[in-house]
C-alpha cells in the first residue's frame, strides 16, 4: 500500500517534467497538454486543472520573461496593449465563471467546451504558424492598409479574446498568442515575438488565476507537485530543442492536442 502511494506521489512530477519538456522544446504545450492531462489521465475535476494550471503557467512563465528581458527581446508597448485587454478581460470572466456556481452542470460544460476548442485552435495555430506568418509579411509590404492604421486597438482586441479564452480554459496564452503576434507584427523576430508573448502571458495567467483561487479552484498540493518536475523539465528541453527538428515535434504535438481536443468537444 505504502508503495503504491509512494509511486503515486511520483506521478505528477513526472507529468510536470514531460510537460516541461515539450515545452522546452517547442516553446508551446504547457496550457494545452497540462490541463487536459489532468482531467483525462488524472480525472481532476476541469475547473480545478485549469485554475491549477493557470498559476503553474504564471510561474513557470515568470522566469523566462526575465530571462527574455535582460536579452532585450520583449516589446513592452505590446505588452501593455496585450494587456489593457487581457487583465480585465479576465477579471471580467473570473466573476462570471463564479456568477455561474462551481459545481454546475452549466460550468463543467463551458470549461470542457471551451477547453476543447481552445485545443482545436491552439493545434491549428502550431501547424499554420508559419503560413500565417508569410501571409502577414506581405499584407505588411501594402503600407497604409486598414490593419495598420488601427494596429493598437486590434491589439487590446486581441488581449481580451486572450483573456477569456484563458480565463476558461488556461489554454490559448502560448500557441494561439504567439501566432496572433506573428500576424499582427511581422517585422519583429521570432525571439522578440515569443520574448513578448511570454511577458505577456505572466500577468494574464497570474490575474486569471488568482481568479481561481478566489473560487477555491487551485490545488496547491498538485501545484507544488508540478513544479517540482516541471522547472528541470524546461532546462532539459532547451538543452534538446537545437538537436531535434522542431518540425517533427510540432507536427506530434498538434495531432495530439487534435485528437484531445475533439475529444473535449465531442
Amino acid at each position: 500500500m505504502r508503495a503504491m502511494e509512494s509511486l503515486l506521489g511520483w506521478v505528477y512530477p513526472i507529468s510536470g517534467f514531460l510537460v516541461g519538456l515539450i515545452v522546452g522544446l517547442t516553446g508551446v504545450g504547457g496550457g494545452s497538454l497540462m490541463t487536459p492531462l489532468l482531467v483525462l489521465a488524472f480525472g481532476v475535476a476541469p475547473a480545478t486543472a485549469v485554475g491549477t494550471d493557470l498559476l503553474y503557467a504564471a510561474l513557470t512563465k515568470a522566469g523566462g520573461s526575465i530571462a527574455h528581458a535582460r536579452h532585450g527581446t520583449v516589446n513592452w508597448r505590446i505588452v501593455g496593449l496585450l494587456a489593457a485587454g487581457s487583465v480585465p478581460a479576465a477579471m471580467v470572466t473570473a466573476l462570471m465563471l463564479k456568477s455561474l456556481g462551481i459545481s454546475s452542470d452549466a460550468l463543467r460544460s463551458l470549461l470542457t467546451t471551451t477547453l476543447g476548442v481552445a485545443l482545436l485552435l491552439t493545434a491549428g495555430a502550431i501547424t499554420f504558424r508559419r503560413s500565417v506568418q508569410a501571409l502577414a509579411q506581405r499584407q505588411a509590404r501594402q503600407r497604409g492598409g486598414w490593419r495598420e492604421r488601427h494596429l493598437s486597438a486590434i491589439t487590446v482586441a486581441v488581449g481580451v479574446l486572450l483573456g477569456v479564452l484563458v480565463t476558461i480554459s488556461s489554454v490559448g496564452a502560448g500557441a494561439l498568442g504567439t501566432v496572433a503576434l506573428f500576424f499582427l507584427y511581422p517585422q519583429l523576430s521570432t525571439r522578440q515575438i515569443v520574448g513578448t508573448d511570454i511577458a505577456h502571458a505572466v500577468p494574464l495567467t497570474l490575474v486569471a488565476g488568482l481568479g481561481h483561487a478566489a473560487m477555491g479552484t487551485v490545488d496547491y498540493v498538485l501545484l507544488a507537485s508540478l513544479l517540482v518536475g516541471s522547472l528541470p523539465g524546461i532546462w532539459v528541453g532547451s538543452q534538446l530543442s537545437a538537436r531535434l527538428p522542431e518540425r517533427y515535434v510540432r507536427t506530434a504535438l498538434a495531432t495530439v492536442l487534435l485528437v484531445v481536443g475533439g475529444k473535449f468537444v465531442y
